[in-house]
């Protein structure tokens, strides 16, 4: 996928494709939310610019929102195997850059990338290799890496960056971009240059993986 801001279609907006277009879209990439519910489509739309209903097994319909020149596609539908096996069809045929779905088990893991995904996750169990990651630092509580070399962590702020200012903290982050700070009860979206670094603070970044990894190794 290509460098810099994206077009990424997230389809199935449940618990796991909510929270994953919304990431995607504070972290400035262009995305569109669909899917079949329209309750579910109108609690979103608050949440991110572009949410739509509409059957994504309908190759028409998919093909009239432009889904064929996105850089990628997320499938968040698992409750209905059939219906996430049809979409990874479409999307293969529509010629979808990138196709990541996500998968109840490894059986249907395998069925998908045998029709066509590109990639396939399986949050409940990537949570757990996620913490047995190999990075030297503990501080990593949790992170996404839904966009294939792209992540979105949430991470205890380091010591090193006690009390300094965010303009001080985004010279050392470089190619990573800081999206929020949650601060007890608070949340500091895209928080100002000056802004006191305290404690506490939990932060949430996003970047390609090599340039996080550097980050946390340095």
């Amino acid at each position: 996928m290509s460098n810099g801001k994206q077009q990424i279609a997230v389809i199935g907006l449940g618990r796991f494709g909510a929270a994953v277009a919304e990431e995607l879209y504070k972290a400035g990439h262009e995305v569109i939310g669909i899917d079949s519910d329209r309750n579910i489509v109108q609690n979103i739309a608050t949440k991110i610019p572009h949410a739509v209903q509409v059957d994504a097994v309908d190759e028409k319909a998919l093909k009239q929102l432009g889904i064929e020149s996105y850089d990628g596609a997320v499938i968040g539908i698992t409750d209905e195997l059939e219906t996430s096996i049809l979409i990874t069809l479409v999307l293969k045929h529509l010629n979808v850059k990138q196709i990541i779905v996500k998968a109840r088990n490894e059986m249907h893991g395998e069925i998908l990338e045998r029709v066509g995904a590109d990639r396939v996750v399986y949050p409940e169990r990537d949570t757990g290799l996620r913490l047995a990651h190999s990075w030297s630092s503990a501080d990593i509580t949790d992170s996404l890496d839904i966009v294939d070399g792209y992540e979105i962590i949430r991470v205890q702020l380091p010591e090193r960056f006690f009390g300094l200012q965010v303009h001080e903290l985004a010279s050392a982050l470089n190619e990573v971009q800081l999206i929020m700070i949650a601060r007890e009860a608070t949340v500091i979206e895209f928080p100002e240059s000056t802004e006191v670094l305290q404690v506490d603070d939990v932060l949430i970044l996003s970047g390609k993986v090599k340039a996080i990894e550097k980050f946390f190794l340095e």
